[in-house]
């Protein structure tokens, strides 16, 4: 396990974002990155909380939707890496993952992709 800075963390997390393959950078203006430090339940990585877009139809009608959330979990990824490079390449794997899925892209494909 390495423990990496919770400020040098959340400067990984902005370096994934802002490195973000073309297609999945663009349309997430509505969508709110955040890390948390604690375990969740279970050995999540990351998560996202909200309707994918291929799902949404008249999603926020009336009014503005709530925006999508992508949680990334410090101390899970950084109790499965050894040297902080290795937390760099799975914060971004786990960015990638869970933005990945407001497009509607699902696990299995993220495996094709090599983004799981």
């Amino acid at each position: 396990m390495v423990d990496v800075d919770p400020d040098r963390f959340e400067e990984l997390v902005a370096a994934a974002l802002d490195e973000l393959p073309g297609p999945l950078a663009q349309g997430l203006e509505n969508v709110m990155v955040r890390i948390r430090t604690g375990r969740p339940t279970g050995s999540l990585l990351g998560l996202y909380e909200g309707i994918p877009l291929t799902e949404r139809g008249d999603y926020g009608a009336g009014g503005p939707p709530m925006p999508d959330r992508v949680t990334i979990y410090r101390l899970p990824i950084c109790s499965m890496c050894e040297t902080e490079d290795e937390v760099t390449e799975q914060v971004r794997i786990t960015v990638i993952h869970e933005l990945a899925h407001h497009y509607g892209i699902d696990d299995e494909r993220l495996h094709e992709l090599g983004w799981a």
